[in-house]
C-alpha cells in the first residue's frame, strides 16, 4: 500500500507513558494517529487498563501504598507529640487496595478521554506485524483488524521476569504485576531480589505492619552508588525489614496448610535452609521486553520469502 493510502500517519503500539505522550503530541501537530494497546495477563491472571506500567503496576500504586505506610509511621509517632492514639492501630489491606485500584482505574479512563479529545483512535488489541507498514490484531468479538500507517512506533515497555529455572517459581510466585491488585493482604512475604522494585515493595509492606524479608543473592541496588545502597539497607533493617544476604532460592512448594515453603542455598556456607511464607514476590532484574509476536525484521523477511 502506497503512502497516502494508509489508514494513519502514525500508529503507536503501546499505551504507556511514552506511547501516549508520542501519540498525543503527533495528533496535536495535525497527524492522523492511532494507539494499539493490549495487556497480556500475568501468570496469576492480573490485567489492567490503558496507561502502562507507571499508572497501573508501578509508580502510581507504589507511591500510594508507600503513603499508606508513611501514615502508619506517623500514627505510631503521634503519642510522642501529645496525640492520644490507641496502639497498635490495625491496617486494612482490602480497603487500601480498593482505594488504590479505584484511583488507577480513574486514570485509565482519563487517558482514554485524552486520546478521544485529541482525536486519537484507540484499539484494545494485541498487534503483530504483517509488514513494515501494517499490523493485525483480533478484536474481542473475534474479528481480525488490519491497520496500516506511514510510520509505526513500538513503545511496548517491559514486564517482570520469572526465574523459571527455580522449581515452583511460576506456579506459586507473584511479581510487581500482581502485588498492587491483590484483594487480600499478602501476609508474611519473601521478596526475592535486590532491585529498587524489590526494596520499594518490601519497604511499604513493612511499613503497613507486614512481615517482609528480602533475599539478596549478591549486592543490593546493583548499578547504584553502593554507599547510598548500604544506607538504604540499614534504614530498612532498622524499621523492621529482614534480610537474607548471599542466598539464592532453589525451590518453592505449597504445603498442605496453604503456606509456601521456600528452599534456598546460603552461598557463603553452601548449606541449604528453608522458610515458610504466605507470599513469594519475584523482583529480580532485568525486566524482559514486552515484545511483539512478529518483529519488523521478521515481517520484512516474510515478505521477501513470499
Amino acid at each position: 500500500m502506497e503512502a497516502g493510502q494508509r489508514d494513519y500517519d502514525l500508529l503507536v503500539i503501546g499505551g504507556g507513558s511514552g506511547g501516549l505522550a508520542c501519540a498525543k503530541e503527533a495528533a496535536q501537530l495535525g497527524r492522523k494517529v492511532a494507539v494499539v494497546d493490549y495487556v497480556e495477563p500475568s501468570p496469576r491472571g492480573t490485567r489492567w487498563g490503558l496507561g502502562g506500567t507507571c499508572v497501573n503496576v508501578g509508580c502510581i500504586p507504589k507511591k500510594l501504598m508507600h503513603q499508606a505506610a508513611l501514615l502508619g509511621g506517623l500514627i505510631r509517632d503521634a503519642p510522642h507529640y501529645g496525640w492520644e492514639v490507641a496502639q497498635p492501630v490495625p491496617h486494612d489491606w482490602r480497603k487500601m487496595a480498593e482505594a488504590v485500584q479505584n484511583h488507577v482505574k480513574s486514570l485509565n479512563w482519563g487517558h482514554r478521554v485524552q486520546l478521544q479529545d485529541r482525536k486519537v483512535k484507540y484499539f484494545n488489541i494485541k498487534a503483530s506485524f504483517v509488514d513494515e507498514h501494517t499490523v493485525c490484531g483480533v478484536a474481542k468479538g473475534g474479528k481480525e483488524i488490519l491497520l496500516s500507517a506511514d510510520h509505526i512506533i513500538i513503545a511496548t515497555g517491559g514486564r517482570p521476569r520469572y526465574p523459571t529455572h527455580i522449581e515452583g517459581a511460576l506456579e506459586y510466585g507473584i511479581t510487581s504485576d500482581d502485588i498492587f491488585w491483590l484483594k487480600e493482604s499478602p501476609g508474611k512475604t519473601l521478596v526475592v531480589g535486590a532491585s529498587y522494585v524489590a526494596l520499594e515493595c518490601a519497604g511499604f509492606l513493612t511499613g503497613i505492619g507486614l512481615d517482609a524479608t528480602v533475599m539478596i543473592r549478591s549486592i543490593p541496588l546493583r548499578g547504584f552508588d553502593q554507599q547510598m545502597s548500604s544506607m538504604v539497607i540499614e534504614h530498612m533493617a532498622s524499621h523492621g525489614t529482614q534480610f537474607l544476604r548471599g542466598c539464592a532460592p532453589s525451590r518453592v512448594r505449597r504445603l498442605p496448610d496453604g503456606h509456601l515453603q521456600v528452599t534456598w542455598e546460603d552461598r557463603t556456607t553452601g548449606k541449604e535452609d528453608t522458610g515458610t511464607f504466605d507470599t513469594v514476590l519475584w523482583a529480580i532484574a532485568p525486566r524482559i521486553s514486552a515484545c511483539l509476536p512478529t518483529t519488523v525484521g521478521h515481517a520484512r523477511k516474510q515478505r521477501r520469502d513470499q
